[in-house]
């Protein structure tokens, strides 16, 4: 107090001999673990109480063995050669003289432990439990010194409530732990029934789309759902025929984009010096025609998903362009002068071997590895010829509601029949087979046998036309050299031109010039048939 009466604020105040242990305590139970608690109270003891050896270790969940921070093994609790084995087999304080202790007890830990302190002091070791609940074993307290400083510790009633406030803390810690472990295993386990749940929901809704129950196309469905929930690359690689758009759809509806555009392009029918401006668009005035600005289909896809059919057609120039848009999410429209951000998911497909197409040096090793980072192969239908009756009957109820008909009937003969077919085009194939036994079956009978066309003469011929050879349609003789029109073939690529330009030219006429239901009776996209006319110069008087 200063002599004006006013209190001097820059003196120390003495402390207040009731809570002369508060901050102790307090340092106690800001430990928020049980190890740090242990650390914190055999640190206190040798600082406070001037304890020159403490330790504090800790009984592990089975009960069997004593363990203490660091390196340190673990004691196991039945081996009697310790003392801390003791202390908590018998649940009472043990205490021994040092020499005493290291000529009865031969345990090569505790002699190690113990090599360095002088033989003359005390050693005392104090189990400790949960004073509450049910007082379970918590692990030991062992201190050694003089023995009259320890003796004098051990009757002290403030070491006393020094143990009692470690064994609440300590077992306090051990309960939250254990509730929080057990709640966070609680949470991990509902998550995966959660995500079991939801995955099971998705490759159901896959399988409205994607036919079959068995084993193959089960598998592709669980695949897809996985692939749905990241966004990386997805390469998917399968014969023709095997419905790659089909799959890239339904990867698109159960991921997180799914109310985002879906868009579609095959490489293999856009002419090469179109397929670029198509892809990542134009600005006016860029090339002979660009009249206006086009977003392109990078653009239209942004937040979406863009499915790239035939990859291993695409340009060399433009593959690495390609590659620049995957890594660094940007490209730039044909004659732009800023590069535009694009967000969006690919998925790319074909059915010729790619790494084939890389040794030839036709396609980009870099963009290959890019493309597949969720690669999927799509099992061929000979692989799943028990999804066959379901394919057939989904078929024949789409042709009935595209045409107007009747319900048809599908009959064992006919699957029968359809299961001795090897099906080269695969689901396309089938497809087209099933349209033209519809077609040649009137309304309310089944199909039989004798509807469906001919195998085709030249297997693999529907790699090149779109689907095998339909009776009553362009047919590859062998009695006639294997050419339409009879005599020897000389040049392969022109007979298989010729055979699907004479092919079209069926199609065009059995349809009266529409081109529509034409391309949908070769499994064509519209925008591929127009092309091959163009190309094979159908168009032309």
């Amino acid at each position: 107090m200063r002599g004006d009466g006013v209190r001097d604020e820059t003196k120390t105040l003495a402390p207040v001999p009731a809570l002369a242990g508060m901050a102790e305590a307090l340092r106690l139970v800001e430990g928020g673990s049980p190890a740090e608690l242990r650390r914190r109270s055999v640190s206190l003891l040798r600082e406070r109480l001037a304890l020159p050896w403490v330790r504090c270790l800790a009984l592990d969940a089975s009960g069997r063995w004593l363990e203490e921070e660091g390196e340190a093994p673990s004691l196991a609790c039945d081996d009697f050669r310790h003392p801390y084995a003791h202390a908590i087999r018998n649940g009472r304080p043990l205490a021994l003289g040092l020499g005493e202790a290291r000529t009865r007890l031969d345990h090569e830990a505790f002699q190690a432990a113990t090599a360095g302190l002088p033989a003359a002091w005390r050693l005392v070791v104090r189990p400790l439990r949960a004073c509450d609940g049910k007082r379970e074993w918590l692990g030991v307290l062992a201190v050694a010194g003089p023995a009259e400083r320890v003796e004098a510790l051990i009757e002290c009633d403030d070491y006393l409530a020094f143990e009692a406030l470690l064994c609440r803390l300590w077992a306090w810690l051990v309960r939250q732990h254990d509730e929080r472990r057990d709640q966070a295993r609680l949470r991990d386990s509902l998550a995966e029934l959660n995500d079991g749940a939801r995955r099971r929901t998705l490759s159901e809704r896959l399988g409205r789309r994607i036919l079959g129950e068995s084993p193959a196309i089960r598998t592709l469905r669980d695949q897809l759902v996985r692939a749905a929930e990241t966004n990386l690359a997805v390469l998917l690689q399968g014969e023709t025929g095997t419905g790659k758009e089909l799959v890239a759809r339904g990867i698109h509806e159960v991921s997180a984009r799914h109310e985002g555009p879906f868009l579609a392009v095959n490489c293999a029918a856009i002419p090469e010096s179109l397929l670029e401006a198509e892809l990542f668009g134009h600005v006016r005035g860029a090339f002979s025609g660009a009249e206006r600005d086009r977003e392109g289909l990078f653009g239209e896809a942004d937040g979406g998903t863009l499915f790239l059919d035939e990859i291993g057609d695409m340009p060399l120039a433009l593959q690495a362009k390609l590659l620049r848009v995957l890594e660094t999410g940007r490209y730039r429209p044909l004659g732009g002068d800023r590069e535009r951000r694009v967000d969006l998911r690919l998925v790319a497909a074909t059915h010729q071997p790619l790494h084939r197409r890389i040794r030839e040096g036709s396609f980009r090793a870099d963009l290959y590895y890019r493309l597949g980072q969720f690669p999927l192969t799509l099992p061929a239908l000979r692989e799943r010829r028990e999804d066959i009756p379901v394919l057939a009957q989904a078929f024949i109820d789409d042709f009935c509601r595209r045409e107007g008909r009747e319900d048809i009937g599908l009959g064992r003969a006919v699957l029968r029949a359809l299961d001795d077919r090897d099906f080269p085009g695969n689901v396309r194939e089938l497809r087209n087979l099933i349209d033209y036994a519809c077609a040649m079956t009137r309304d309310g009978e089944s199909l039989a046998p004798e509807a469906l066309p001919v195998a085709s003469a030249l297997p693999g011929a529907e790699d090149a036309a779109g689907e095998s050879p339909q009776g009553g349609e362009a047919s590859l003789d062998p009695g006639t050299g294997g050419e339409p029109g009879g005599g020897e073939v000389f040049d392969l690529r022109r007979a298989l031109r010729d055979y699907e330009a004479t092919l079209i030219r069926q199609r065009l006429a059995r349809f009266d010039g529409n081109r529509t239901l034409a391309a949908e009776s070769l499994g064509l996209p519209k925008r591929t048939l127009a092309h091959k006319c163009r190309q094979l110069q159908l168009d032309s008087p």
